[in-house]
């Protein structure tokens, strides 16, 4: 009964935040805190966003964003993690490098788009490689801090039973550093969305919501573009929670 009434109330809270948001922007619309000119009502732009889910019409866009968002981090988690747990079993070679690996993380990954689009060209891969590089960085540096924090005392447990190195690597570090792993891919995921909705805006596709809200926004349909930032904001929001869900099965042991 307890644990009923106590997850009624998280339901609950889920809910202020975003009748919060509504309230302060009808609030702002209705007191003219903002032209009209530049802010819609709330309750037509999400009306315009649920007539778009409904219609289909935003879908093939939505679609299109998941899927290289998606192609990127895969990219990225792929790369980064055995990376990541390499650097931060060896110290010496992750100093030797943390300049790079700093260098790299600190540059703006709209920066890249330049290099990547003369090495790849135009085309879909250019946007996939350059969201993936930007979130392969995050990765590495989650992964590797998380090796090197992971606690001496299970390390030591490990060598003193006989695991040899790479024993020691695979069933010690590796679920180690699976709590800051998983806040790597968190940021690492919502870094690739948003290299890739840039890329979809100034780059140029044939699809995606970064193309969508910059086309409405040129025809100045000012529903339609704050509805398709509603809509990134909701996948990427969505990402982080999947994400949060696999973290809470299977890295049960965080914090312990």
């Amino acid at each position: 009964m307890i644990e009923e009434l106590a997850r009624r109330h998280r339901i609950k809270l889920l809910f202020i935040g975003p009748l919060g948001l509504i309230l302060l922007w009808w609030l702002a619309y209705s007191a003219r805190w903002v032209s009209p000119k530049l802010l819609p009502d709330p309750f037509s732009t999400l009306w315009t966003l649920v007539s778009s889910i409904a219609d289909g019409s935003m879908w093939v866009d939505f679609q299109g964003t998941a899927v290289r968002t998606l192609y990127a981090f895969g990219i990225a988690a792929v790369a980064g993690i055995p990376a990541g747990i390499v650097l931060g079993a060896n110290q010496l070679v992750y100093r030797s490098i943390e300049f790079l690996v700093d260098f790299f993380r600190s540059t703006p990954a709209t920066a890249m788009f330049p290099l990547f689009l003369l090495i790849f060209g135009i085309g879909e891969f250019s946007k996939i490689a350059v969201a993936a590089f930007a979130a392969w960085l995050v990765i590495v540096f989650n992964v590797a801090y998380g090796v090197m924090n992971a606690r001496q005392t299970r390390l030591l447990a490990a060598r003193v039973m006989g695991a040899s190195g790479t024993q020691v690597l695979r069933h010690v570090m590796f679920y180690e550093s699976l709590p800051q792993t998983f806040v790597g891919l968190r940021v690492g995921v919502s870094i690739g969305l948003v290299v890739i909705i840039v890329a979809e805006m100034f780059i140029g596709s044939s699809n995606g919501m970064g193309r969508r809200i910059i086309d409405a926004q040129q025809v100045f349909d000012l529903q339609q573009m704050y509805a398709s930032i509603l809509a990134t904001g909701m996948l990427g929001y969505g990402l982080n929670l999947m994400f949060l869900g696999v973290e809470k099965r299977f890295v049960k042991w965080a914090g312990k």
